[in-house]
């Protein structure tokens, strides 16, 4: 190996690449400008208001536990709800103003009580939602699950629509002849206690004591904490968009290299460095340093920024970091050598690149985080260099990964540079095809 030879390449490509000082500042300017806007949308850092669901709420009941849903759904600090009749929550949800409407339909109040109480017949809710928003759709259903069982209770244990029902259950029991003797005896004692409660309800209302309300609510109250590498540590969106981002510039650069060989072969060169003492391995080794170094230059300048500006921090190991970024870098200049060897031609080789760096970069988890995609995709896309580099990156930032558990990244990035580097050398010709 002539390592001589070699570096005098790198200099050369690094010397052009330099000399290019528009080239140079879009390369560095772009990742970081996109880095910013993706780490903004996904930050989840609390410094922004967040945004409410948008809710409309069909009342075609328009009794005391209809209204006790729509209060309650109103209160909650996640949804932003509106009332309004069906046909205009469906054009809203159709034209993507509302993402979810709820229809509580006629008799719903009366019904709901008496399925409560008995087997009485459940009253249908229509939800209907708009598609692209999903995920909301499932929060809304839990919370409107919370909120229609506490209005229901409430009317049940102290309302004019609970004692009907509740009058209505215990004539269903006392005439039912599927019920035994013993089962018969405790469901109208049980029974009867709501029926005394309710009494107690209607005295204390006469004479102004004031008693609980009765009914459900959810047993329980939560506290929230975000666990990251420590106390005090927040969550920080731009780690993870501008990882994503830096792979993503580093991978185009790359393939400019890769492009940058074949023009030169094109032009007739790679002939003039077969008839001087440069073998193939020292051309693709001078290319992939200079492509590496550059590369290693745009991450250094994209995660700079990002810590400079956006508040970027290594809550995890420095070594790590640097292991990761040197192991990205030599993987995107393998990675662009391979394309251009499989290319032959630089119009072949851009048509195949565009596609293979964005599949990585999609797939890899630098466009959303990979635990939005499903659950195969999350456990297939592990053998895709990218998906390792991006959780390495996540992982020494705000996750506090030490050396040794981002150690096994580190060896996956090196294993595809091997790859694509023997890969690239079974490829290659010096002849132009």
């Amino acid at each position: 190996m002539n390592a001589r030879a070699i570096l005098a390449l790198a200099a050369k490509d690094l010397k052009l690449f330099f000399a290019d000082k528009r080239a140079l500042f879009f390369l560095t300017l772009t990742p970081i400008v996109i880095g910013a806007f993706f780490g903004y949308l996904f930050s989840g850092n609390g410094s922004e208001k967040r945004v409410k669901i948008p809710v409309a709420i069909v009342d075609e009941d328009g009794s005391a536990v209809s209204k006790g849903v729509l209060d309650g759904l109103a209160k909650d600090e996640a949804l932003q709800v509106s009332g309004i009749p069906r046909k205009d929550a469906l054009d809203a949800v159709r034209k993507g103003k509302i993402t979810v409407g709820v229809v509580l339909p006629k008799g719903f109040g009366d019904a709901s009580a008496r399925a409560l109480f008995g087997g009485a017949a459940k009253p249908e809710l229509e939800l209907f939602y708009d598609p692209s928003h999903w995920g909301e759709m499932g929060m809304v259903r839990g919370l409107l699950t919370q909120h229609v069982m506490e209005a229901v209770s409430r009317e049940a244990f102290s309302g004019s629509a609970g004692r009907k029902a509740l009058e209505d259950s215990m004539a269903a029991v006392g005439n039912s002849t599927s019920l035994g003797g013993e089962d018969k005896k405790s469901l109208s004692e049980m029974l009867q206690g709501i029926a005394r409660w309710q009494d107690r309800q209607e005295a204390a209302k006469a004479t102004g004591e004031k008693l609980p309300a009765g009914g459900m609510s959810v047993p329980f109250t939560t506290k929230e904490e975000a666990v990251t590498s420590g106390s005090g540590v927040r969550y920080n969106g731009y780690s993870h968009s501008f990882a994503g981002m830096g792979l993503q510039f580093i991978l185009f650069a790359a393939i400019d290299f890769g492009v940058a060989i074949l023009l030169e072969k094109k032009q007739g060169l790679w002939k003039r460095f077969r008839s001087a003492p440069i073998s193939r391995f020292t051309l693709l080794a001078g290319r992939a340093v200079s492509s590496a170094t550059i590369a290693l230059y745009c991450l250094a300048a994209t995660f700079g920024v990002g810590m400079l500006v956006f508040g970027i921090r290594l809550h995890g190991s420095v070594v790590g970091f640097v292991g990761l970024c040197a192991a990205s870098a030599l993987m995107a200049s393998t990675f662009g050598l391979m394309l251009a060897a499989l290319g032959r031609t630089p119009n072949a080789t851009r048509g195949i690149a565009i596609l293979a760096v964005l599949l990585l970069v999609m797939l890899g988890g630098g466009w959303v985080p990979s635990f939005i995609f499903p659950a195969w995709m999350q456990t297939a896309t592990l053998v895709i260099p990218t998906r390792w580099a991006v959780d390495g990156f996540d992982g020494v930032t705000w996750r506090g990964s030490g050396l040794q558990e981002t150690l096994p990244a580190i060896g996956v990035l090196l294993g595809f540079t091997l790859l694509f580097g023997g890969l690239t050398l079974w490829r290659f010709r010096w002849e132009e095809d």
